[in-house]
């Protein structure tokens, strides 16, 4: 597979309802929150990862859609896997190094789309990725709920002696919609070999990673919109912020916002109704 030839920018909008969209667990697990302005946050490893069971789902653990981070994985052991690759074995000492990269991207799509250090064990390099995102950040400020939960069931038998239920704590946000920016890179995809098939998978994992993500604690999230900005060379031909700026906002009256109608998303002044919109950049 060629690997891409062009750079592209986007602008990515979820949104969460009654759930902890990304917990933090120096906090309590309780949803990640600007101190200074009120606004929420989700790492962009929380968005990644999401990105990776997506594909775990879907390609079912197969090369070369093999996921690096996952669950239980022994890193070291993969990477032991590379150097005992018939085409890494037969390199000469020197080369092994860049051959284990080599394999390493060749057969996992994380490590070709989001880059990993490998040089835990049997060195395999790192590599730099060229899809890379930021925190995603709520579009106002958010409010984090407390509520008190019970279980009749014990975990032991000397703590069902004690009789009546436990109590815990459970934490979500009413509602907030959240804005992240992405970025992919030509010139590292040509280094990781990360092709237009990847990148259609990456954005198909975008507008469908929540919907096999449900949980009790996350609420109800959704994609709401992902706008790609393609430009016509690897460099690109206009500057990232500009794009971005193309792309804004709108809350439609005072009252505390609890569904995404209470928003208008515009690109150029305009609104759409896509969910997915590629826009050509000139």
């Amino acid at each position: 597979m060629e690997p891409i030839k062009n750079r592209y920018d986007f602008v990515f909008y979820f949104d969460v309802k009654d759930g902890n969209p990304n917990g933090d667990p120096d906090a309590g697990n309780l949803p990640r929150i600007d101190a200074e302005t009120g606004n929420g946050l989700v790492t962009d490893v929380c968005i990644k990862r999401k990105v990776r069971n997506y594909v775990l789902m879907t390609k079912e653990e197969k090369p070369p859609f093999d996921i690096f981070i996952k669950e239980k994985a022994v890193l070291n052991l993969l990477i032991d896997k590379a150097h005992e690759a018939e085409e890494v074995k037969e390199k000469e000492k020197a080369d092994k190094t860049e051959a284990a990269r080599l394999w390493m991207c060749k057969n996992y799509y994380d490590i070709r789309a989001f880059g990993a250090v490998m040089s835990t064990g049997k060195n395999a390099g790192q590599v730099r990725g060229p899809v890379q995102l930021t925190f995603a950040r709520s579009v106002d400020p958010v409010v984090a709920l407390e509520h008190s939960i019970t279980r009749v069931a014990k975990t032991t038998e000397e703590r069902s002696e004690s009789g009546g239920s436990e109590m815990g704590r459970k934490y979500t946000i009413p509602y907030g919609l959240y804005r992240a920016h992405g970025f992919v890179s030509a010139h590292l995809a040509n280094q990781t070999g990360f092709s237009e098939d990847d990148l259609e998978l990456f954005w198909d994992a975008m507008q469908n990673m929540f919907e096999h993500d449900r949980s009790a604690a996350r609420g109800e999230m959704n994609t709401r919109k992902l706008i790609v900005f393609k430009h016509k060379t690897a460099l690109g031909n206009s500057s990232t912020h500009q794009l971005f700026e193309r792309v804004t906002h709108k809350k439609l009256s005072d009252s505390p916002a609890r569904d995404f109608s209470d928003y208008e998303i515009y690109l150029d002044g305009n609104t759409f109704p896509e969910t997915f919109k590629i826009v050509e950049v000139g």
